[in-house]
């Protein structure tokens, strides 16, 4: 009985260091990967679009002006989608990431074990969120940046594609669910997991548009290094 406890504690120390030097060797590359920097942040000039970058802390969205001679993003998404229906609202965030995670967990206090295992493990759907804003603010958790025509088209065939569509070619709102009185959620393509986070869609959208990005980062900190 002895060595067989001997035996299973034996197993488990093991399991637990494989488990920690999986995470210390994920966080480890991650941390190098997001300091080298791909891209170039480009300077205002007549004609460049003024857009943004912005965190909650977690997510990173990107912010665009809702109408531009290159498209009006209240026709593909509509401002009716959202409780206030505010056509006021000049600027709006792009987000994509988990479906569990925006729709179950609304703060960190709600985070099941199901959920998270389900998005870190490609066993789960994802799914775009949308916030309409007046004009967001500068400040540590948003930097303002410049697009060039040509490269605002790429980002928004990039955001575009990121969408699920209907057989009738439209988006999917998932209605009854939202944050607050300004933003919508929809269904998307691709499936969230350790490699390919909310803040690795954002990186990527940045690389599309020849934005300043890190090489790859899971995290908003690996975008935000690239700003400071």
């Amino acid at each position: 009985m002895a060595a067989t406890l001997q035996k299973i504690g034996k197993g488990m120390a093991y399991t637990g260091a494989g488990i920690l030097g999986a995470v210390a060797l994920y966080l480890g590359t991650s941390f190098i990967l997001s300091r080298i920097p791909v891209g170039t942040r480009t300077p205002p000039t007549e004609g460049t679009i003024e857009a943004y970058i912005l965190s909650n802390g977690v997510h990173t969205d990107i912010v665009l002006p809702v109408r531009t001679s290159q498209i009006d993003w209240s026709e593909f998404i509509p401002y009716t989608d959202t409780p206030a229906s505010d056509t006021t609202m000049r600027y709006v965030g792009f987000g994509w990431g988990d479906k569990g995670f925006y729709l179950d967990t609304p703060t960190w206090a709600d985070l099941k074990a199901s959920t998270a295992f389900e998005a870190m493990f490609w066993l789960s759907s994802s799914a775009m969120h949308t916030t309409f804003y007046h004009e967001p603010s500068e400040g540590p958790d948003c930097v303002r940046i410049y697009l060039k025509p040509t490269d605002y088209i790429r980002l928004i065939e990039f955001i575009k594609t990121s969408f699920r569509y209907d057989t009738q070619g439209r988006v999917q709102h998932i209605a009854g669910h939202s944050y607050g009185r300004y933003d919508a959620f929809y269904e998307a393509k691709r499936v969230y997991n350790l490699f390919y986070t909310c803040n690795t869609w954002a990186n990527d959208g940045l690389k599309v548009a020849n934005q300043k990005a890190a090489l790859w980062t899971p995290f908003d900190s690996g975008i935000f290094y690239q700003y400071q």
